[in-house]
């Protein structure tokens, strides 16, 4: 692979309270546990020595801080198509309680009531997608997991429903780019933790 196509780095968030429960957290705004602010230090170390043409944030707190954190505060601009997937009535809820009322539920496939459908969240991506594509050189992101996976989908030219496929932790980081040329877009690392601690 040429090291002077772009290179885009996505930074899923540390991990907070709902996180650790596996609650369903899109627009709620919820801060970093303690063991979130410490990984997502550890992503300042993980990211020394590469240089961005670009940094984006979420709006909300836990990217921003895991930004901040990651050494990147001063410069990164909020981006809010970047906001997390907006579950609507499923917010707060993990997959089992959905499910004990729709067994067939997937959250890639069918959105969620009172909020955002798949369609919705892939045109978002969408718009991320051709923002960071307009960007000479690489690009540094920090956003929370459902949308980053989206995002992946919509830069493979896939459904947003691939999505389901890329399983992301806190606080990793992955690295999307092309092979050959532009107009050959690929995954170049997907959800490296080998930074973060227990």
């Amino acid at each position: 692979m040429s090291e002077s196509l772009p290179v885009v780095y996505l930074a899923r968030h540390g991990e907070t309270a709902w996180s650790l429960s596996g609650q369903h957290t899109g627009v709620t705004d919820l801060p970093l546990t303690d063991r979130g602010e410490r990984n997502a230090r550890r992503l300042r170390e993980r990211l020394q020595g590469l240089t961005f043409a670009k940094v984006f944030t979420s709006p909300l707190q836990r990217a921003r801080r895991t930004c901040e954190l990651a050494g990147f505060g001063d410069r990164a601009e909020v981006f809010g198509d970047l906001v997390e997937w907006n579950y609507g009535e499923y917010e707060g809820k993990r997959t089992e309680e959905i499910r004990a009322k729709r067994p067939d539920w997937q959250l890639f496939r069918d959105g969620c009531p009172g909020g955002e459908s798949p369609d919705q969240i892939g045109a978002r991506a969408d718009r991320v997608v051709k923002r960071i594509r307009e960007v000479q050189g690489n690009v540094l992101i920090f956003s929370s997991g459902h949308i980053l996976r989206v995002m992946t989908a919509r830069w493979l030219g896939l459904e947003p429903l691939a999505g389901k496929y890329f399983l992301l932790s806190t606080a990793s980081l992955s690295a999307l780019g092309y092979e050959h040329e532009l107009s050959q877009p690929v995954i170049r690392l997907w959800n490296d933790t080998s930074h973060v601690g227990s």
